[in-house]
């Protein structure tokens, strides 16, 4: 296992509560909940060296554990409100499975079961970034479209006006002048042990970005529930 020689741990969040869908990490798309998907695809990657879940529910952890996934332990209630961070999560899961497992490992990637379209390339292309640039993180991105742009942006005021997020906005019905712009999917993110014990942060410094070229799902609502299940249906046509 260990990927050239570096060890590598794969950490899957589930927080029980939601504000959106209840118990949203075990609803089910194509027949699997999505932490399925997320452990089921780990469990593809031999250079992986442990897969972890970091949930605060036992209903999750044993979905977790069903689909290939170590539950070493419980997430404390103090980081499992919808006011935690993802650096904080990763953060304590990271030790936590050191002090399990006895052992440092030099990469995390975080495994996000809300972006069930993910396949076993966006993780290998998102370790070989990471380390093929000597960044201390990388992650997949989307390139956001035109339409959801700073440049298109509004505001709406108390009184129903309506005015543009910046201040000096664009001719918006000149395409080319707006600027491409991305955003996080969900797919993968890697990391260095200096980007959260050294540097404290996830992305806000030494990052660097895989762009995915194909449509990808970030599950918030119904809506992207059915969305991606569509979009499986659709590749498993002939």
């Amino acid at each position: 296992m260990a990927y050239q020689g570096l060890s590598v741990l794969a950490v899957v969040p589930a927080r029980g509560g939601s504000k959106g869908i209840y118990k949203k990490n075990l609803c089910e798309i194509d027949g699997l909940s999505l932490i399925a998907h997320a452990g089921d695809l780990l469990q593809e990657i031999p250079w992986i060296d442990q897969k972890i879940i970091s949930t605060d529910d036992l209903e999750m952890q044993e979905e977790g554990v069903g689909h290939g996934l170590g539950a070493p332990f419980l997430r404390s209630a103090e980081i499992a409100t919808d006011d935690s961070s993802s650096k904080d999560v990763l953060k304590d899961a990271w030790q936590k499975a050191e002090e399990y497992f006895a052992r440092i490992f030099d990469i995390c990637l975080l495994i996000e079961p809300t972006s069930p379209l993910r396949q076993r390339s966006d993780i290998e292309a998102t370790i070989k970034a990471l380390i093929d640039s000597n960044a201390s993180a990388a992650l997949t991105v989307s390139q956001t479209p035109a339409k959801y742009t700073l440049e298109k942006s509004l505001l709406i005021d108390d009184e129903g006006s309506v005015s543009f997020r910046l201040e000096t906005p664009i001719d918006f019905s000149i395409r080319q002048r707006i600027q491409t712009v991305y955003h996080r999917n969900g797919l993968c993110y890697a990391f260095k042990r200096r980007q959260l014990f050294d540097y404290d942060c996830l992305i806000e410094r030494d990052t660097v970005a895989v762009i995915s070229d194909r449509e990808v799902v970030n599950i918030d609502t119904e809506f992207d529930m059915k969305l991606a299940g569509w979009i499986l249906d659709e590749k498993k046509k002939p």
